[in-house]
């Protein structure tokens, strides 16, 4: 496990400045450390207000972003972004999981990559953040860390995933139903999938994540960028039609 003061030196250079260390040091603690050592104090308060904080920063900012979306559109966009699986990933790109406090238990059945886990304690840090250097910060941190996924999510289609948005496009261009092939590799606790999207026979995206579900979302997008940019191309190279122009 990581010391808690590495974590604080990265967040201070993206929000500009440290956090209260005690309280980072409880942000960073699930309750299955908390039970097997007394009942110190564990993150779930944090997580609680981090998680509004998260809510008001994201909604403000998609409201603003997005000044012609009904209301419906605004709550799928920041499901997308507002969720389990998107915290979780941004959490590994801090490497949150080095740092958390767990008990015995969770540490033997790989607890450190857990998606609730790493979201719960992301959104403790947010909190933290928000405690410990104010709104403007949290909110720096916000964007420091969803700004990305809140862009992509921007362009997906109407579900907001990356599978059917695949699916879409195919129909578009009367390719058939994705089909996905997926393979694993390494021991049960700690396994990792690699997974081929294909589209009218052809492989045209690879994803890699730590479950089944996850890479094939990746190997979606990976399909709908080749996809689009292979439209595009061809909208590129499309001679443009004389108006009123008959056949020679």
């Amino acid at each position: 496990m990581r010391p808690a003061a590495e974590l604080n030196d990265h967040l201070a250079e993206v929000v500009g400045g440290p956090c209260d260390e005690a309280l980072l040091l409880r942000a960073l603690t699930h309750r299955s450390f908390s039970y097997e050592n007394d009942g110190l104090p564990h993150n779930e308060r944090l997580e609680f207000l981090g998680d509004a904080v998260l809510g008001l920063v994201v909604t403000d900012t998609l409201f603003t972003a997005h000044p012609d979306l009904p209301e419906g559109r605004l709550a799928k966009l920041r499901a997308a972004v507002v969720n389990s699986r998107a915290l979780a990933e941004v959490a590994r790109v801090l490497e949150l999981g080095d740092y958390v406090r767990l008990g015995k238990g969770e540490e033997a059945t790989g607890g450190r990559d857990k998606n609730s886990i790493l979201a719960d304690t992301m959104e403790a840090v947010i909190g933290c953040v928000y405690l410990s250097v104010g709104l403007p910060a949290a909110t720096a941190l916000v964007h420091h860390l969803l700004d990305p996924l809140m862009h992509r999510s921007a362009s997906l289609g109407a579900a907001l995933d990356w599978k059917t948005s695949l699916q879409e496009v195919a129909a578009q261009g009367d390719l058939g139903a994705p089909e996905y092939q997926v393979r694993s590799e390494g021991p049960d606790h700690d396994k990792t999938f690699t997974a081929e999207a294909l589209v009218d026979g052809e492989v045209v995206g690879h994803g890699v994540g730590r479950n089944k579900k996850l890479a094939e979302q990746r190997a979606a997008e990976s399909a709908w960028n080749t996809l689009t940019e292979r439209a595009a191309k061809v909208v590129a190279v499309e001679p443009t039609a004389t108006p009123g122009a008959g056949p020679a």
